[in-house]
């Protein structure tokens, strides 16, 4: 007996409503456990960052295969610890300095706001009263605290991932029952984890280059914090896009703070646009483009809604989020038209032969 249209549509309602309600618990539960999943997003990065070089070691070097797991972990954690204490001490450096500075930056902002006129001088006057600087200031501080406690969340779940590495082929192969399909799951895994590493690696180095650059201006320019300024470039620019005009933003905001002088943050802040500018609009491009095939527009998507859900750190795994997302998409007959718009050429995956 064929369905009537009134039963298809039924049917075709009660599928959209259980697709709303399966969204909408996901999102709860990313939003609820944002802290855990954070976290065990790290570790999977780090654990397909160090894998292969656990490999390497192994091999070339002829070290056995636990001695080399465990000075990854050892090195894993002390790179983790000192590198959340380090960008702890330099935003506490920051915002300390920025709060000291306060009372003097009010002072030097109504001498500049002096030449718009009184009515623009009172809107602004007011708008900056209303704006409490010194407690944004704050909290910032006191959300950069909990890198560490992130960080040795982070360590645990890598040790454990390690414990378990050498049995995931075998699982992976009992829980699909078939030694094909298992073959073809590894090799979806290990085009996500290829992927993912190379733009790292890529952007580490563009990030690096971009604050050794940002550094540089400001000794030239005499400025204190040139080496706390030039870590928040650093990682800053791991956010794709945005993360470039914040760095900038605050660069250019700091000099003012630390000078009150407009004419040297305007030189300050036209140095660090270039940089900016030829870095991440010729460098970074020209790096990652063969790299990880995403779409523009898709990446400023994945940003948006992994920023709104996870914040900052949402943000900084945007784009490795979205390579994952990409690649399984297109090994899925039916969500593959999704992985070609999340592509930059409609080819969501070159390392990999096409899904059948």
């Amino acid at each position: 007996m064929t369905p009537s249209s009134e039963d298809v549509l039924r049917q075709r309602l009660q599928t959209g409503f259980l697709g709303i309600i399966a969204f909408s618990l996901i999102l709860f539960l990313l939003f609820q456990a944002r802290f855990v999943l954070i976290c065990l997003a790290i570790a999977i990065i780090l654990f397909s960052l160090t894998s292969d070089a656990i490999n390497a070691i192994s091999i070339r070097l002829r070290v056995p295969n636990w001695l080399a797991t465990t000075l990854a972990l050892i090195g894993i954690t002390l790179g983790l610890i000192w590198l959340s204490t380090t960008i702890m001490s330099q935003i506490n450096e920051v915002v300390g300095r920025a709060i000291a500075y306060t009372e003097s930056v009010q002072i030097a902002l109504t001498g500049l706001i002096e030449r718009f006129g009184p009515e623009a001088q009172t809107r602004l006057l007011a708008a900056l009263t209303e704006f409490n600087i010194t407690g944004w200031l704050q909290s910032l501080a006191g959300q950069a605290s909990g890198l560490l406690s992130g960080s040795l969340l982070v360590i645990l779940f890598v040790g454990f991932m390690f414990a378990e590495r050498a049995w995931l082929p075998v699982k992976v192969e009992r829980l699909t029952g078939d030694p094909a399909q298992a073959a073809r799951l590894r090799l979806i895994g290990a085009s996500i984890m290829r992927r993912v590493n190379r733009y790292l690696v890529v952007k580490t180095f563009v990030s690096a280059l971009t604050a050794l650059a940002v550094w540089a201006i400001f000794l030239l320019g005499r400025l204190e914090l040139a080496g706390a300024v030039a870590w928040l470039t650093f990682v800053l620019n791991f956010i794709p896009n945005v993360g470039s005009v914040i760095a900038w933003a605050i660069t250019v905001a700091l000099a003012f703070v630390l000078t009150g002088d407009p004419t040297t943050t305007i030189v300050v802040g036209i140095a660090c646009m270039a940089v900016h500018f030829v870095i991440g609009n010729i460098l970074d491009p020209m790096l990652t483009g063969q790299t990880l095939q995403l779409s523009s527009f898709g990446i400023i998507l994945s940003l948006a809604f992994w920023g709104a859900i996870w914040g900052i750190a949402g943000a900084f795994l945007a784009v490795p989020i979205m390579v994952a997302v990409m690649i399984v998409c297109w090994h899925v007959p039916w969500l593959r038209p999704v992985a070609i718009l999340l592509s930059r050429e409609g080819l969501a995956d070159i390392d990999t032969a096409p899904a059948r």
